[in-house]
């Protein structure tokens, strides 16, 4: 089925300020007169079971649509009908927080997936992008997530880079991302990482913050285990949610203090079942829902905000807190104040479902028009800036790379995974590879600027046997960063990620096994959901292939081992760091 945007509802070309006021006011006396009943609707749902978020209870009524807008239920008539024969109406899913990049391909490809799955509205956070590319970065997501199906809305990056222990494309103080607060779609500052600067009062830190209050955002919150005085002093400083929250504990004495907590199930983290005790008549008010991550394989076989529902509901959760944790608490929190509920003058963002047993997803409605039925959904790419499109197509300076610059000239820090943990060991120094003992040589190499910077140590619990595995989607910086048994197969997976513009690739005696390329901004890909998973599922299948742990995502893994807030050892650009010491090794 084909995806019409339909004429935007703000303004026309060479419309004067009369003109356009006058066609408001005319939209809005033909919503009123249709709310009457004077004057039939433009889509009426007949015979819908409903979901009134106000009253927590499913009404039988007619749903009367009007430009987009829900103008009343009861009895109406309508130049479209549809009748749902009593099936259930909710209002469209929104995640409170995803980075789209983590999908791994374009916000046009994430939308044609996560739409059949009744989402209507994301909030994400361009940080991934924006640490490659800076407020080009952000700039081209807002591009690229116009006249899609879904809305998109914005948090602006607070941590670009994540620490000024990496090396990334870009370094953004607020008044660098001051301007996108005109923006409509933004709706405040993103997670606000670094909260060991703020309850220290670091002055970068509290200015962003000050700089979202003064527009009236909002701002989230990363803070895993943050509590006692350091969570108060967190708060105090104008931190509104939490998205980190593993513990039932420690998310409710976040919620006691304030915050609403955003209940994460993603790929990288699973807190629902952590957080079930949330979903219960005294505390769901202040939660919702969010992926945080969500990678291809997920995104196709999972499903998105759909699948914690049902995740939920199997666990004994009441079908509406589940359902407004979905929708509309995540809309009161935002200030998105014509979503997330079913009732005059919301928009008609609407989920049909069979069954609350079965919640199969029959139709979705976006601002009154139906963009799944069924159907495979099909609409125009978002227009970009060419010298946009140029910049995220070519983010790779990097110096050519030799087999010498994989030599270590002294012991290194071993890193010590765990499975199915993003947190590592301390395992010591090591002098050199020994496969028969697990340790692996890994490195990191900057590729922003050509600095030729590139980090060296080792790696234990991987379980690579043979060749050399790569990715340029390496958090938070994205400098490309590789493991491997030999300097040669290091070495020519760094070549292989460089020459297609980013991606991920695995190596063995010279031949590449498996590769996904990420041309924009080395992190996404313009091609179809479907090819990037089935090649990402190879590149992983032949990982294991060559001896990677099952306990181990061989990519995921790797993209959380750079990250240098993450305790206990992270390898940089300059060499192992230990977090908990704030040290290189």
């Amino acid at each position: 089925m084909k995806y019409d945007k339909g004429e935007s509802i703000m303004s026309k070309e060479n419309e004067t300020i009369e003109e356009r006021v006058g066609r408001k006011i005319e939209k809005k006396q033909k919503a009123i007169r249709i709310a009457k009943g004077d004057e039939i609707a433009d889509l009426v749902l007949k015979n819908a079971n409903y979901l009134n978020v106000f009253s927590n209870e499913f009404i039988r009524a007619d749903i009367a649509v009007s430009d987009g807008l829900i103008v009343g239920m009861g009895d109406y008539s309508g130049k479209v009908e549809i009748d749902l024969e009593g099936k259930l109406v909710v209002p469209g899913f929104i995640d409170s927080h995803i980075h789209l990049e983590s999908s791994l391909v374009s916000p046009k490809e994430f939308a044609k997936a996560v739409v059949p799955h009744g989402t209507t509205t994301v909030i994400t956070d361009p940080h991934e992008i924006a640490n490659v590319m800076g407020t080009d970065g952000i700039e081209y997501m807002l591009q690229a997530t116009e006249g899609l199906p879904i809305d998109v809305h914005f948090m602006l990056p607070s941590c670009v880079p994540a620490t000024p222990l990496d090396e990334s494309g870009a370094v953004l103080d607020f008044k660098a991302i001051d301007r996108f607060y005109d923006n409509p779609k933004v709706l405040g500052l993103a997670e606000m990482m670094d909260f060991v600067g703020v309850i220290n009062q670091d002055a970068n830190d509290v200015s962003k913050i000050l700089a979202s209050q003064g527009h009236h955002k909002k701002i989230d919150g990363h803070a895993p285990d943050l509590s006692g005085k350091d969570l108060n002093a967190y708060i105090t400083a104008g931190v509104y949610s939490d998205h980190e929250c593993s513990t039932f504990e420690n998310a409710l004495e976040k919620l006691q203090k304030g915050q609403s907590i955003m209940i994460r199930e993603g790929t990288a983290a699973h807190n629902l079942k952590a957080l079930l005790p949330l979903l219960s008549e005294r505390y769901n008010s202040r939660c919702m829902f969010a992926t945080d991550d969500k990678h291809p394989g997920d995104l196709l076989n999972g499903g998105h905000i759909d699948f914690i529902i049902k995740e939920a509901l199997k666990n004994g959760v009441d079908p509406i807190i589940a359902l407004k944790a979905a929708s509309y608490h995540a809309a009161r929190y935002f200030l998105l104040n014509n979503k997330g509920a079913i009732a005059p003058g919301y928009l008609a963002d609407l989920v049909v479902i069979g069954s609350l047993k079965d919640f199969n997803i029959e139709k979705v409605f976006k601002k009154g028009k139906l963009v799944f039925d069924g159907k495979t959904l099909e609409f125009d790419n978002p227009i970009i800036d060419p010298v946009l499109t140029e910049k995220a197509l070519h983010t790779f300076h990097v110096g050519k790379i030799t087999k010498a610059d994989f030599i270590l000239k002294k012991p290194a820090g071993v890193i010590g995974l765990i499975n199915n943990e993003i947190v590592t060991k301390n395992c010591g120094l090591a002098n050199n590879v020994d496969v028969t003992k697990g340790i692996l040589k890994i490195a990191v190499i900057e590729r922003h600027k050509a600095t030729h910077h590139i980090g060296l140590g080792f790696v234990t619990g991987y379980g690579l046997k043979q060749g050399a595995i790569a990715t340029s989607v390496s958090h938070d910086s994205h400098n490309i960063i590789v493991v491997g048994c030999h300097d040669e197969d290091m070495k020519t997976a760094v070549d292989r990620i460089i020459s297609n513009n980013g991606g991920m690739v695995v190596v063995n005696a010279g031949k590449v096994l498996g590769e996904v390329a990420l041309e924009i901004a080395g992190l996404m890909s313009n091609r179809p959901l479907q090819i990037v998973n089935k090649e990402l599922e190879n590149v992983k299948e032949q990982a294991y292939a060559l001896g990677v742990s099952k306990g181990i995502d061989p990519l995921m893994t790797l993209s959380f081992l750079s990250l240098p807030v993450i305790p206990t050892l992270r390898i940089t650009t300059r060499g192992i760091f230990d977090v908990m010491s704030q040290k290189f090794l």
